[in-house]
């Protein structure tokens, strides 16, 4: 026959199950989430800067030139936008104008590659490494005040005025436009190769800038000479410089960070399913057997025994005589040494004192000073016990 209720421990056994499954469920959605933020940052990490960046024709924000492409269209110009050399080199014929930013992805061979079979090229930004290679110029050091042409360039003739980012030191035989003495905005090298401009139009012919001043009559003097514009973007895909990455946040970031992350990752799941094993409420259940207190009684002894702690059990013993003798002599359960043995005297009818030591005396240290105490308590117990029933017998 079974000692417990089957319908009481049903009931139980639903309640943790339902628990560990809230509790697995819960844990299991933070390692999602973790797991999602981790996959988040590493992708940001390792990305590349964005595709559509400063003076790219697809880009809609403020560096973008996506208005100029526009512009551009609406007057009837067509704009082809590649992000490949090789296609945009294959797209170029006799009325194209070929426009790029610093192709600072490619290397000095690819650039002149791709320039070669273009009449009219502009770069709308450049670099030292790019005018030395153009041989067209230098940078110069100049006030970037309001300027007009001051060339002979027919197409610049109704811009107006810019305010230019930058000045460069026109090199012998190339005309320098919108600047001064001191320096020119625009670099002109018209000879034998074809039409070659440079500017720096990453501000002016940005989508945040172009409206302001001649900066978009500029752009249409020189994007707009021909009927077809092939624009190349240059992008790090496209690159043919060996061992030359883009700098990212994954690439600036030292080797361990990313193991170290895992390595955290890994942690706080098994911390999480470790220390999910004890939340939840406890559960009030009847034990199914009951233990007897002669089977409590017996084990604490044999602990005591074990441990050879004579002292520990002496006391332990003589308590339990206190506990006894003051119920047999009708004290308080909480009465003191004293007073149970003056009791104790006066019913044995012997001279008070004679229990004090018995009662509340040194303890013993030894077995055998146990094992007397015990015989001495179990003999008053005893004497108790018998002048408690001689008094009640009748005469």
């Amino acid at each position: 026959m079974s000692l417990v209720d089957d319908t009481a421990v049903a009931p139980s056994t639903a309640v943790r199950t339902r628990g560990r499954l809230r509790r697995f469920a819960g844990w299991a959605l933070i390692a999602v989430l973790v797991l999602i933020v981790a996959l988040v940052g590493l992708r940001v990490a390792a990305t590349a800067p964005n595709a559509h960046g400063g003076l790219d024709p697809e880009g809609r924000n403020d560096s973008g030139t996506l208005a100029l492409a526009e512009i551009l269209r609406d007057q009837g110009v067509e704009v082809s936008v590649f992000r490949s050399r090789a296609e945009a080199r294959a797209a170029i014929d006799d009325d194209t104008t070929l426009v790029m930013s610093n192709p600072y992805t490619l290397s000095d061979e690819a650039t002149l590659d791709l320039i070669e079979p273009a009449d009219r090229v502009v770069f709308l930004s450049t670099g030292t490494h790019l005018l030395r290679l153009l041989e067209i110029g230098e940078t110069a050091s100049g006030s970037s005040g309001p300027v007009e042409a001051g060339c002979s360039e027919a197409e610049f003739a109704d811009v107006g005025t810019i305010r230019p980012d930058r000045l460069f030191e026109p090199a012998d035989g190339v005309q320098g436009c919108f600047g001064d003495d001191e320096g020119a905005a625009v670099l002109v090298d018209d000879d034998a190769d074809g039409w070659r401009a440079v500017v720096e139009g990453t501000k002016l012919f940005s989508n945040a800038y172009l409206a302001e001043d001649g900066n978009a009559a500029l752009a249409l003097a020189l994007l707009g000479q021909t009927e077809r514009v092939v624009w190349y973007v240059p992008t790090f895909e496209d690159s043919d410089l060996e061992g030359d990455e883009p700098e990212t946040l994954g690439s600036l970031t030292p080797g361990w960070v990313t193991p170290a992350i895992l390595l955290l990752m890994i942690a706080g799941v098994a911390a999480a399913i470790w220390r999910g094993q004890r939340f939840g409420p406890l559960v009030a259940e009847t034990l199914p057997v009951t233990v007897r207190a002669s089977e409590t009684m017996h084990g604490r002894a044999r602990l005591t025994a074990k441990a050879a702690d004579a002292t520990h059990a002496a006391e332990a013993l003589r308590e339990g005589s206190l506990r006894r003798l003051a119920r047999r002599l009708g004290l308080a359960a909480h009465a003191g040494v004293d007073e149970v043995a003056d009791a104790a005297a006066d019913r044995l009818r012997i001279p008070r004192g004679s229990l004090q030591e018995l009662l509340g005396g040194p303890l013993p240290t030894d077995d055998h000073g146990l094992i007397d105490l015990a015989r001495r308590l179990s003999e008053l117990e005893a004497s108790v016990e018998q002048s408690a029933h001689s008094a009640r017998r009748p005469e």
